[in-house]
């Protein structure tokens, strides 16, 4: 039979990173593709011991329905580590559970947006925020990222000429992809023009944790008084992937409207992992561990720097990120990247193409993005090697 897909799917496109995952069934495929935390982050030991107690001693709690707003003890541990620690919750806001920083997305878009209205982004941007906002068919106007932060003559412009404004999407600290963070003065601008113009702020912040150079920043959250500001946040990226574990914090009334929308998504987020997730944090050093993870990273990206440094040509550019996971590399125009990035899988080595993260998917990219939470050591070295050789094949 013929299928008829809905507007909101039907020209939405497979996820880059998810294609090229399908590559790296060949084991000989050194991956600087992917995102996901190094296994050696993972707390094995404790969680098992956690988790063998949970089913002893609290099986029919772990195992049966829960609350959507999520585990009440989680709820609270999370907002009190947030505002005890990051300033982050006013007596305005509440806090949410959810399946992964993913599901904040998908919510946010789906309780604020209407089919046609405008969400701005940074330009580039994070490739599971885009498609989340694709897919309700709204539009997306990308402004620049600059070295120096988000270009604010350009986001002013848009908040100007754009009817229907209804979001600003961020990654302030250690962006995915450009492994980069923005300036304090340069947030506190951004956050005034949103104030002027009432447009919510999404400030999406997985891999603010992972800070192993330079001192914080604070957060948009942090100075959010007028209620603006949407803030997420997950244990994807300092506990586990696999938990799918996020929260959000955000005004009552915007959270009222997410807890109906999560209750017809998924009624509520894994109970198990959530009680799990809470014993961690309350029986566990979770800031211990978050500084172990910090060392770890820290030295697989001055391992991957390093090499950059002594291997790549000088006409290829890269990020030099203080934390997170990820670095931005971008080649002379004269090279093809797509090119680049095919005869790097034919050389046994995986990356993203800049295009993935456009928010105009037609539009060129001569930039990729690289991992180094993932790869063993030896890995990154023969995977920037091989790189470097390639890019100056090419050049």
């Amino acid at each position: 039979m013929e299928y008829i897909f809905s507007d909101k799917i039907k020209n939405m496109k497979p996820s880059a990173i998810r294609e090229i995952f399908k590559s790296l069934a060949d084991p000989t495929v050194i991956s600087l593709a992917a995102g996901n935390p190094s296994a050696q982050s993972f707390p094995v030991d404790q969680l098992a011991l956690l988790s063998r107690d949970i089913f002893e001693n609290m099986s029919t709690q772990a195992l049966q329905y829960s609350v959507t707003e999520g585990y009440t003890p989680l709820r609270q541990a999370v907002a009190a580590r947030m505002k005890e620690k990051f300033g982050i919750g006013r007596d305005f806001d509440a806090t949410l559970i959810t399946t992964g920083g993913q599901q904040c997305l998908d919510l946010s878009a789906k309780v604020l947006c209407n089919e046609g209205d405008v969400i701005v982004s940074e330009q580039p941007s994070f490739i599971g925020a885009l498609n989340s906002f694709r897919s309700y068919n709204t539009r997306i106007v990308g402004v620049d990222r600059k070295e120096d932060g988000l270009d604010l003559e350009a986001l002013e412009n848009v908040f100007k000429t754009e009817k229907n404004v209804r979001m600003l999407y961020l990654i302030p600290t250690f962006h995915n992809p450009l492994g980069t963070t923005l300036p304090l003065e340069n947030r506190k601008a951004i956050y005034a023009l949103c104030k002027q113009y009432g447009v919510m702020i999404y400030e999406d912040n997985p891999y603010g944790e992972l800070r192993f150079d330079g001192e914080d920043i604070p957060t948009l959250k942090s100075m959010d008084e007028e209620g603006i500001v949407i803030y997420s946040s997950s244990f994807s990226k300092i506990l586990s992937a696999g938990m799918r574990i996020g929260y959000v914090i955000a005004p009552e009334a915007v959270m009222q409207k997410m807890v109906v929308a999560k209750q017809v998504t998924d009624v509520h987020t894994n109970i198990f992992f959530q009680i799990l997730c809470h014993r961690y944090m309350t029986e566990c050093d979770l800031d211990a561990h978050i500084e172990s993870i910090r060392r770890l990273y820290g030295h697989k990206c001055g391992l991957m720097l390093d090499t950059l440094d002594k291997t790549m040509p000088k006409a290829v550019s890269y990020t030099r990120p203080q934390g997170g996971l990820f670095v931005w590399a971008t080649l002379p125009e004269s090279v093809d990247m797509n090119a680049f990035v095919k005869k790097a899988i034919e050389n046994k080595v995986a990356v993203v193409p800049g295009t993935a993260f456009n928010c105009d998917e037609s539009a060129p990219s001569s930039s990729f993005r690289l991992n180094y939470s993932t790869p063993t050591d030896e890995q990154i070295v023969k995977g920037i090697e091989i790189l470097s050789a390639t890019a100056k094949a090419m050049l």
